[in-house]
């Protein structure tokens, strides 16, 4: 699954997320009105499946980064022989305001449940992943579980194995009605030294799995020890 993190860390050198959707489910509430489980399906489609546009920002030293994201869904298509649904993901990054990068990836997905089944991006990456534990239509505050491993190639011919990444979710609470939804991507783990680093990116949400808010933050290896940016929605 190509992360929107991902997205903004590759043309940037620094991070990225999301606002959202209407989502289904609503959250439980206990008796003093706190919500404590959260439908993190419906947040994810929200996220990666669902029309919408987003624009991220980050200021750090004497540098203005911002990343435009443009989330398209593809309808019906066929991804390593089989039948699934895609969503097309446009980043534009700027630094200063000049345009740095402008990268397109397709994730291809299919529904109850929900399951990633890898991506494609316009530099001819070929991704298959592996979702090693169902997301589950609800989750409670505190809830934790691995997603998805990741193994991208250079080209379709998957001739040639360039990376692998581990992503996972995490569901913390914020107030008594929202919650930050998280998903990690870990560095290269065919690397030594990854220079991507590794991005956390999280989501505001509701009880029904409305995205209210986004933050991504990335952590890159730098001669001088490890560089955090953090972008937020605008």
């Amino acid at each position: 699954m190509k992360t929107l993190g991902l997205c903004v860390a590759a043309g940037l050198s620094l991070s990225a997320c999301a606002t959202g959707m209407n989502g289904g489910t609503a959250g439980n509430t206990n008796q003093n009105n706190v919500v404590t489980q959260y439908p993190i399906e419906a947040a994810m489609l929200n996220i990666y499946t669902k029309e919408r546009s987003q624009k991220l920002a980050a200021v750090g030293g004497n540098q203005s980064a911002s990343a435009d994201i443009q989330v398209t869904p593809k309808g019906n298509m066929v991804f390593n022989n089989k039948p699934v649904q895609a969503a097309e993901v446009n980043t534009i990054n700027k630094v200063n305001n000049q345009i740095t990068n402008q990268s397109v990836a397709i994730n291809y997905f299919t529904l109850n449940p929900l399951v990633f089944h890898g991506f494609t991006d316009s530099t001819g990456k070929y991704s298959l992943s592996n979702q090693t534990t169902t997301i589950p239509k609800m989750a409670t505050v505190g809830a934790s579980s691995k997603l998805i491993t990741e193994n991208v190639y250079s080209d379709r011919s998957m001739s040639k194995k360039i990376g692998t990444y581990n992503q996972d979710w995490s569901l913390t609470r914020d107030t008594n009605n929202t919650a930050w939804f998280c998903i990690e991507t870990s560095g290269n783990l065919l690397l030594n030294y990854d220079s991507t680093g590794t991005s956390s990116e999280c989501y505001k949400i509701n009880a029904r799995g409305d995205i209210l808010a986004s933050k991504v933050t990335v952590s890159q290896p730098t001669a001088d020890g490890t560089k955090t940016v953090t972008f937020t929605s605008k």
